[in-house]
């Protein structure tokens, strides 16, 4: 394990009442949460360990929890996070381990999960090479890393359709589209800058898709 970052996130942290406010506002696309868990699930063996890195809330692994016979894991930043996502495993009666942790300096053993999930967090890690070199080493041989983020360059329009879509009340809609205009979008990575990111990992095999606002990275160990 590499030594502990003095700077685990870009800006400010998601704790008390923003990592609540983000919560609600998340839950209002749990159906969203709830597609990708399948999705997952239909491209995992029974008994695959999988990580998810930045869980937030942990609606993701909760859910991916409910289908199947996995070990999941969930390692977030965020003290408020887990506390929110441990209630919600017991709530929904899964067992899902939900830790505390920077994901520059994982505190797993090598080669331990078969799967590592990465959704809408990548662009606030402070470091992000060293980040993917950890993911790199916490998977086993043959292991998938799925990161799942907003893309740089993605215009406004497709920003308010996607906004639109998200089930917000008219307030939530402005604050959400102000966040992604001047704080999320200066974050993000585009498909070259990532590019650049993963060619100093020792990720390989690597695969790219876009969507209306999003890029999936796609790495095998």
């Amino acid at each position: 394990m590499t030594a502990v970052s003095t700077k685990a996130q870009k800006g400010v942290g998601m704790e008390g009442a923003l990592a609540r406010w983000y919560a609600g506002n998340t839950r209002k696309s749990l159906g969203e949460f709830q597609a990708l868990a399948r999705r997952i699930a239909g491209e995992i063996a029974a008994g695959s360990s999988v990580l998810e890195v930045a869980p937030g809330p942990g609606y993701f692994a909760v859910e991916l929890a409910r289908l199947g016979d996995y070990r999941v894991t969930g390692l977030d930043i965020s003290h408020t996070f887990v506390e929110m996502a441990r209630r919600s495993a017991a709530d929904a009666r899964v067992d899902v381990d939900f830790r505390q942790g920077n994901v520059s300096a994982m505190p797993f053993e090598n080669d331990e999960f078969d799967l590592l999930l990465c959704r809408a967090a990548f662009k606030n890690f402070a470091e992000p090479v060293a980040a993917l070199r950890e993911m790199h080493r916490v998977l086993n041989p043959g292991g998938r890393a799925l990161i799942i983020d907003l893309l740089r360059d993605t215009p406004m329009s497709a920003i308010r359709q996607a906004v639109s879509q998200m089930g917000l009340g008219p307030v939530n809609r402005a604050i959400t589209r102000f966040i992604f205009r001047t704080v999320l979008l200066k974050r993000a990575y585009t498909k070259a800058q990532f590019e650049e990111l993963v060619a100093q990992t020792p990720f390989r095999n690597v695969s790219y898709r876009t969507g209306l606002i999003e890029i999936e990275v796609d790495l095998s160990k």
